[in-house]
C-alpha cells in the first residue's frame, strides 16, 4: 500500500508524476481550486475585518471526498501544486477542505517542469505553504471581486444584463477605446520620399540612394511643391560620394521567453492567440506521450516573468550548442549572466524546454501540428539564447548634390551566430551584395534617374493581442497569467472583436466604457492599477498585510459606488421608444442593447418576440444617391457607416461623414474630432468644426 501522497492541480500529470515516483506513491488531482468565494453574494464580511467566506465549489465535494480517502491512508502528504501564487493558494484551500493542519507529515512541494529529476528533487525541499504567497492571491481575488460585484450591476441597469467589470479588464478596455479614439481623431499629413539611381564608374549595377536632407541635416519634404523647388535644384548639381564608413554591429542573441514574450511572439510568428498559446504550452508542460520515452514534460512552467536559468540548464544547453554548432557559435557563461540581470534571485526560470537535447524534429511525430510550431519556437529562442551573438558588417555612404545629401545604408551578416536557430520579424535577414566595391570618397556619380512617391502619414496601429500583452506588460497591468483571461473576456463580452489580428471596440464595449470613465475614473486609471500590482507584489513579499491593502481599496470604492448609484437614480432608465411599428402586433419597437450592440425589440414580449436591426440615422446624407446614412456594424460588431440603401447603393465609410463637400476636390468631409477632413487623403483638406 502506498505510504505517501502527492496532490497535483491537473489529471493530465497524475500518470507522469505516478510513473516518477514509483509504487509507494499515490498521486491524486484536485482539477484546480477546490473554494472559492460564493457567486450568490460578495462573500467578503466588510464589517468583520474583511473576512473572506469560503465556500466548496459546485461539483467538487466528489473529488474531496476521494482524497480524504486518500489522505486517510496516506503517512505523508505532499501538495504538489503549481509553482505561483495560484497554486499556493490551491495548496493552501486544499490544506483548510482537507483539514491537514490537523495533521503533522504535510509538506508544500513544487517544481519548475515535470521530469523526474525535477519531482525527486522537490521531494527533498519539501516546505510550509507560503502564506505570503497565499495572502497575496487572496488580496487579488477580493479586489477582483468587490470591482465585479460592486459595480458589475450598476452597468446591468445602465445597458443590459449579464455585463461585467473587472479590475485589470475595464483597464484593459479602456486602453483599447484610447487607442480607437486616437486613430479616429488622426489628421493625414502629406510628405514625400526621393530616390535616386546612380551609375558608378566601371560598376554594371546602378546604386540607390535615398532623399536625406541638406547640409545642414535631415529634411523632410512636406508638399508637391517642395518637391518640384529640390528636383529643379537637383538638375543642375553635379553627385559626388562625401564619405563612405563601414564598420561593424553586433546584434545580441534573444533572451528566452516569458509568459508575455512567449504571447507576443507566438501571436506574431504562428498567428496564434494568447489563449490559444497558453493551452498548448499547458500541454507541453503537463505531459506528452513521446514515442519510446513515455509520458514526458517537454517545457518548464508556462506563467513566469523572469528570463533567469537555472545552472544545470545553462552549462546543457552551451554543452549541446556546442557539439551541434561548435564553440563559435556558443555564448560565454558570463555573457548569459549579465542577460538574466537582477532578477537572478527569482523563483521561476524562464519558459524552457526540459531537456535541450529532445529537438523538435525528435518529438514531431508524437505532436499535433500546433504543439509542434510551438515547441519548436520555445526551443529555438531557447537555443539561441546561449548562443553567440549576429555580426553584421555596415557600409554608410553619403552623397552631395550642390547643398543637398542623399544616403546609402547597407549591411550583410558577416557571421549568424543565435540567427542560425532563431530569427523573428524584427531581425534584418541582411543583403547578399552589401555594396559595389569600387565607390571611395570622392568617387563621382552620374544621376540616372530620380524616382518620387507621395505619402501619408499613418494613424496608430489598432492595437492586436500581441501589442496589447505587451502595452499591459509595459504599464505594469496584470501579471502573466492574467494577460490570456482578460482578452478573453473582453472578447467573450463582446467589448471588442477581433478582425485580422486586430481588436476593435465594439458600440457595447464603448458604452460600458464611458460609464466606468465618468463613475470610476480610479478603476480604469491605469498608474492606479499599476500601482495595485506592485502592492500585491509587497505582499507577496511580506513586506504588507493583505487586508491593509483590501481595506484601504474597498471604502472609495464603495464611495464611488453609492454616487453612481444616485446618479442612475436621477436618470429613469427608460427604453428608447422608436417611430417603428412591430410588423406582428402593432406596438412602436424599442432600443434595447444586446451581445452585438443595439437593435430593436418589441415592447410585448414575451407575448411578441419580434426583433429588427437597428439602423441608428446620423441625420447626414449619403453622398453616392443622396438617402440617408445609417450606423451599422460589420458581422463581428466594428461600427461603420453605410447608406440605408444598401445594397443597391454600396457607399461606406469607418469615419463619421459630415455632411459637408470638400471646397477643393467636390468628395465628402469625415469628422475627426473637432475637424472636418476630406475624405481622399490625396486631397488633404483640412478645416475647423462650426461650432
Amino acid at each position: 500500500m502506498a505510504k505517501y501522497l502527492v496532490i497535483v492541480e491537473s489529471p493530465a500529470k497524475v500518470k507522469t508524476i505516478k510513473k516518477f515516483l514509483g509504487n509507494n506513491y499515490e498521486v491524486a488531482a484536485s482539477n484546480g481550486h477546490v473554494r472559492d468565494l460564493p457567486k450568490s453574494q460578495l462573500g467578503i464580511d466588510v464589517e468583520h475585518d474583511f473576512e473572506p467566506k469560503y465556500i466548496t465549489i459546485r461539483g467538487k465535494g466528489d473529488i474531496l471526498a476521494k482524497l480524504r480517502k486518500e489522505v486517510k491512508k496516506a503517512d505523508k502528504i505532499y501538495l504538489a501544486t503549481d509553482p505561483d501564487r495560484e497554486g499556493e493558494a490551491i495548496s493552501w484551500h486544499l490544506s483548510k477542505a482537507l483539514k491537514l493542519e490537523e495533521r503533522k507529515n504535510v509538506y508544500r512541494i513544487s517544481f519548475n517542469e515535470i521530469t523526474k529529476n525535477a519531482v525527486k528533487a522537490s521531494l527533498k525541499q519539501a516546505r510550509e505553504i507560503d502564506m505570503n504567497l497565499v495572502d497575496a492571491q487572496q488580496a487579488r481575488r477580493m479586489l477582483d471581486r468587490m470591482v465585479g460585484y460592486r459595480i458589475s450591476p450598476l452597468l446591468w441597469a445602465k445597458v443590459k444584463r449579464g455585463l461585467s467589470a473587472g479590475r485589470v479588464q475595464s483597464v484593459a478596455l479602456r486602453i483599447i477605446c484610447d487607442r480607437e479614439e486616437e486613430i479616429n481623431a488622426f489628421i493625414p499629413e502629406e510628405y514625400w520620399s526621393l530616390e535616386a539611381q546612380f551609375a558608378v564608374p566601371g560598376e554594371k549595377k546602378l546604386l540607390n540612394a535615398k532623399f536625406y536632407g541638406n547640409e545642414k541635416g535631415k529634411m523632410t519634404i512636406g508638399s508637391q511643391e517642395e518637391l518640384d523647388w529640390i528636383l529643379e535644384s537637383l538638375k543642375k548639381e553635379n553627385y559626388q560620394v562625401l564619405d563612405v564608413k563601414k564598420g561593424e554591429r553586433v546584434k545580441k542573441a534573444p533572451l528566452p521567453f516569458t509568459t508575455s514574450t512567449l504571447q507576443q511572439e507566438a501571436a506574431k510568428a504562428l498567428n496564434f492567440s494568447t489563449q490559444k498559446t497558453m493551452r498548448l504550452a499547458q500541454q507541453l508542460y503537463e505531459g506528452i506521450d513521446i514515442k519510446g520515452q513515455g509520458t514526458v514534460g517537454l517545457i518548464t512552467y508556462l506563467r513566469t516573468d523572469s528570463v533567469r536559468i537555472s545552472e544545470e540548464a545553462d552549462f546543457a544547453a552551451r554543452e549541446y550548442i556546442q557539439n551541434a554548432y561548435g564553440e563559435k557559435y556558443t555564448s560565454s557563461k558570463e555573457e548569459n549572466a549579465k542577460k538574466s540581470g537582477a532578477k537572478i534571485q527569482d523563483a521561476h526560470e524562464a519558459i524552457r524546454p526540459s531537456d535541450i537535447t529532445r529537438t523538435p524534429v525528435m518529438v514531431k511525430e508524437s505532436l499535433s501540428r500546433d504543439q509542434f510550431r510551438l515547441y519548436q519556437l520555445i526551443w529555438n529562442r531557447f537555443a539561441a539564447s546561449r548562443m553567440s551573438s549576429a555580426v553584421y558588417e555596415t557600409t554608410s555612404i553619403k552623397i552631395g548634390a550642390g547643398e543637398y545629401r542623399f544616403h546609402v545604408s547597407a549591411s550583410k551578416v558577416a557571421f549568424e551566430g543565435f540567427m542560425s536557430v532563431y530569427t523573428s520579424e524584427d531581425d534584418e535577414k541582411g543583403e547578399n551584395n552589401l555594396l559595389l566595391k569600387s565607390i571611395d570618397t570622392n568617387t563621382k556619380l552620374t544621376l540616372n534617374g530620380l524616382e518620387e512617391k507621395q505619402h501619408f502619414t499613418q494613424p496608430p496601429a489598432h492595437f492586436t493581442e500581441a501589442s496589447l500583452v505587451k502595452t499591459l506588460e509595459e504599464l505594469g497591468i496584470g501579471r502573466p497569467s492574467t494577460y490570456a483571461p482578460t482578452i478573453t473576456t473582453l472578447l467573450g463580452r463582446r467589448y471588442v472583436v477581433k478582425e485580422n489580428k486586430n481588436l476593435y471596440i465594439t458600440e457595447l464595449g464603448e458604452a460600458v466604457n464611458n460609464i466606468m470613465v465618468e463613475a470610476f475614473p480610479v478603476i480604469v486609471d491605469e498608474r492606479f492599477t499599476a500601482n495595485m500590482e506592485s502592492l500585491l507584489d509587497k505582499v507577496a513579499d511580506g513586506a504588507i498585510p493583505w487586508k491593509t491593502v483590501v481595506s484601504n481599496f474597498y471604502p472609495d470604492l464603495e464611495e464611488a459606488v453609492q454616487a453612481a448609484e444616485k446618479d442612475l437614480e436621477k436618470v429613469k432608465i427608460e427604453d428608447e421608444v422608436t417611430d417603428v411599428i412591430c410588423d406582428l402586433c402593432g406596438r412602436n419597437m424599442v432600443v434595447k442593447y444586446g451581445p452585438h450592440g443595439k437593435f430593436l425589440a418589441c415592447p410585448g414580449f414575451p407575448e411578441c418576440r419580434n426583433t429588427k436591426p437597428y439602423l441608428e440615422k446620423i441625420g447626414v446624407n449619403c453622398p453616392k444617391c443622396g438617402k440617408e446614412v445609417v450606423l451599422k456594424k460589420t458581422k463581428k460588431g466594428r461600427k461603420y457607416y453605410g447608406c440605408e440603401a444598401n445594397p443597391e447603393c454600396d457607399f461606406m465609410s469607418w469615419q463619421k461623414p459630415s455632411g459637408e463637400k470638400c471646397p477643393e476636390c467636390g468628395g465628402y468631409m469625415v469628422e475627426k474630432g473637432n475637424k472636418l477632413v476630406c475624405a481622399d487623403n490625396q486631397c488633404g483638406f483640412v478645416k475647423e468644426k462650426q461650432k
